[in-house]
């Protein structure tokens, strides 16, 4: 599978293809969603692009993944104009795993059907229609824009006014929408779609409020990745040694909805079709320490990575010391 980085040094932003140990910089692409739009203009696939420009410098990805070189990672993904032009949402109980924590997150013993399981049954009933077909909607949530993306290596923050952070472990879609206003699937990453769990278990309608929080992909983006049955892990280190670990599952087959009825129901929001956006949708996690009664703390690193997505995508945890302050409205009457 292609794989794809996006890197800056000293103001520079280029593209690079992963070609184990090295990257190899895509000539003078700055930015993979510039290469998106030239092969829509063009008319041609990303892989064939990528492959007329893949004649530039190799560079050493080891360093660049260790934070050793001049050349750092960003997010493999961006609206390199405008970070408001990022939209970055999500689809939850689409894992059998998902609902099973969120029924436990919420406290309901096993003869309740708390809303929660109501959606997750829907989906099992009708989130796989036939081809060409309409299926039951999944649970859809908004993150945040562009500007709270952060790459491998970056800090995930817990801010003042958070009650928790933790990680969840996703795999996400990339999408650009072309001129006619057209979703065009770029391909996918590996994500953290780090939330504020104890803050949602006091009530399920706290889950919008639980979500606008920094989140993480990387390390690179997949073009045309296999999505049907994809093997992960994800992990927990303090102080440098394994405190919590679980193997994940991620793909059509560890779902009940469809990746085309995932789709539909996000783009089917004219909003969410503006000619020239991006769109970052995580798909949704199977597995969370939280669940498993662990609260991460200052420094904590989470790790997650997918057979066939790259590297792991490794962020520490970052817990605001300041109190919460009142924010104060001013009137212009």
């Amino acid at each position: 599978m292609t794989r794809l980085v996006q890197l800056w040094c000293r103001d520079v932003r280029r593209v690079a293809l992963v070609e184990e140990p090295r990257v190899r910089l895509l000539g003078e692409c700055a930015s993979i969603c510039a290469l998106a739009r030239e092969a829509i203009a063009a008319g041609t696939t990303l892989t064939a692009l990528i492959r007329d420009h893949a004649r530039g410098e190799a560079l050493d990805y080891d360093a660049i993944y260790r934070g050793e070189s001049e050349w750092q990672l960003l997010p493999p993904i961006d609206h390199p104009e405008e970070s408001a032009r990022c939209l970055v949402s999500g689809t939850g109980l689409t894992h059998l795993g998902s609902a099973k924590n969120r029924s436990a997150m919420h406290g309901a013993s096993d003869a309740e059907l708390t809303d929660s399981m109501k959606m997750f049954r829907w989906g099992v009933e009708g989130g796989r229609p036939a081809a060409g077909k309409i299926g039951v909607a999944p649970e859809w949530f908004y993150k945040g824009d562009g500007s709270i993306l952060r790459a491998h290596g970056e800090r995930l923050s817990v801010p003042s006014y958070a009650e928790d952070g933790g990680e969840e472990g996703e795999i996400a879609g990339i999408y650009l929408i072309d001129s006619y206003g057209w979703p065009c699937r770029v391909g996918m990453a590996t994500g953290n779609e780090f939330s504020d769990h104890k803050f949602e278990k006091k009530n399920y309608l706290n889950l919008a409020g639980s979500k606008i929080r920094t989140c993480s992909l990387g390390p690179e983006l997949v073009i045309d990745p296999e999505f049907k049955s994809v093997p992960g892990k994800v992990s927990i280190e303090r102080a440098g040694k394994m405190l919590w670990t679980k193997e994940i599952r991620s793909g059509e087959a560890e779902m009940c909805h469809s990746l085309q009825n995932i789709e539909h129901h996000h783009f089917k929001f004219e909003t969410h079709r503006r000619p020239g956006d991006v769109h970052v949708h995580y798909f949704g996690a199977c597995a969370l320490s939280f669940g498993d009664g662990v609260k991460l703390v200052e420094g904590d690193v989470m790790e997650i990575q997918f057979e066939g997505f790259g590297r792991p995508l490794r962020n520490p945890v970052s817990i605001a010391q300041n109190t919460d302050n009142l924010v104060s409205v001013s009137s212009l009457a």
